[in-house]
């Protein structure tokens, strides 16, 4: 047999039971749930920032990270929601190359899925313990959700995983806003119909169970930019684009209308300085827009302590090891011009 099965994981249950979460903590998480769902809702004019390294590779320099943007929060918490990245499996293109924190705790090291289990457990805990924030993360693999759902408060879908049925059906389960990318090739109906299909309640099977999900109205839109059959990138966060989304939206007439706009990826060409001007761009076609206002509730940034990316082994703290990120110092004045704009 060509799978070679290494050792039974522990399952989410007891992953808990021995990592638990305070009811304090518990309690911080569901405020800031609540606060979340309320900007999804249209009921706070706060502007969302989903914002963090590209992919968390060391606890140290990640929580440094977040807990500079908690001093941030506390000044700009009157117009700015902040709910840190910390994205602990990163999707490979190729499936070759580092594949995050639950596939290697050390990104150096030999791939150890039941250390990443506990290291990214124990990171998303620290994040909400030490700095109050509950965080966000890609759901790469559906069923490892559970090893989180205690801790998030945001989760992504990516433009590899939108089109796929158990992506959207355990999208339909959660409790907490699910934003779907369009996919790489950038066609906006396969992003609107994971969107109707999280929105919707669905019988299927998860991890083992039969289950019936309710339905998530918090699943939105993330646009990320896309790219053509030559490899070329094209970015889709221009005023058109936006507006063009806003009419779709209401063609649909899905709950809660909102969009979260990716400022890297292809909409940058991964040119992560342009973050800078793209983020103030879409505020500009916010202003001019009422539908745009409405359905823009915020944005994506990968930002990190030092400008850039680094080779694995390079050894620079808070430099990104996957796609390269905006550095703190650029990061810090962005979200102080950005709370000035709003």
């Amino acid at each position: 047999m060509a799978m070679n099965f290494i050792r039974k994981l522990p399952i989410p249950k007891d992953v808990k039971a021995e990592y638990p979460l305070t009811p304090e903590l518990a309690k911080i998480k569901e405020e800031r749930d609540e606060e979340i769902k309320k900007i999804f809702r249209g009921e706070s004019d706060k502007f969302i920032l989903v914002i963090g390294p590209c992919s968390a590779d060391s606890e140290d320099s990640v929580i440094d990270y977040i807990s500079r943007l908690r001093t941030i929060q506390e000044k700009v918490q009157d117009k700015i929601f902040i709910i840190p990245r910390i994205y602990t499996g990163k999707p490979r293109t190729t499936g070759d190359g580092y594949k995050g924190m639950l596939h290697q705790p050390n990104p150096t090291g030999m791939p150890d899925l039941l250390k990443g289990i506990v290291a990214i457990r124990n990171l998303h805990m620290l994040a909400l313990s030490e700095t109050g924030f509950s965080c966000a993360d890609e759901m790469l693999y559906p069923e490892n959700y559970r090893y989180l759902d205690d801790v998030l408060s945001y989760v992504a879908i990516g433009a590899r995983s939108v089109e796929d049925q158990h992506h959207r059906l355990t999208s339909s389960g959660l409790s907490i806003p699910v934003g779907m990318k369009n996919p790489t090739s950038g066609d906006i109906s396969v992003m609107m119909n994971s969107i109707t299909a999280a929105q919707h309640p669905h019988a299927f099977i998860y991890r083992g169970w039969e289950v019936k999900s309710e339905g998530n109205p918090y699943a939105h839109a993330i646009l990320r930019g896309y790219v053509d059959d030559r490899g070329n990138s094209f970015p889709n966060y221009h005023y058109e684009d936006l507006a063009r989304l806003a009419d779709v939206y209401a063609e649909k007439q899905l709950a809660n209308p909102a969009l979260i706009v990716d400022t890297n990826h292809s909409n940058s060409g991964k040119k992560y300085l342009e973050q800078i001007r793209i983020s103030k761009e879409i505020l500009h076609s916010c202003r001019h827009n009422n539908d745009i206002k409405k359905l823009v509730k915020g944005l994506m940034i990968e930002s990190y302590i030092e400008d850039g990316c680094q080779k694995i082994g390079d050894n620079v703290y808070g430099k990104s090891i996957t796609d390269p990120c905006l550095g703190w110092t650029k990061t810090e004045r962005l979200i102080y011009d950005l709370a000035e704009l709003l």
